[in-house]
């Protein structure tokens, strides 16, 4: 079964933990793909009160989405 988007989780990187899960559509560009991360991060960022540098984000495999399940 072939996913409907690609999935990324966005993780604080002082603590390791995952903060916060987006999905985006798969027929997106790489940039256009990487401008809305980055729009996600800043979100992300603000509404959990934490430096923008502190955030990164991961790209969830199908087989990682499988073991959530």
């Amino acid at each position: 079964m072939k996913a409907a988007g690609k999935h990324f989780k966005f993780i604080n990187s002082k603590t390791g933990n995952a903060i916060y899960y987006h999905t985006l559509s798969s027929d997106l560009s790489e940039d256009e793909i990487k401008q809305a991360l980055e729009k996600v991060k800043a979100h992300v960022a603000t509404q959990y009160e934490v430096f923008l540098d502190t955030i990164y984000w991961e790209e969830e495999k199908e087989d990682q989405q499988e073991l959530h399940q």
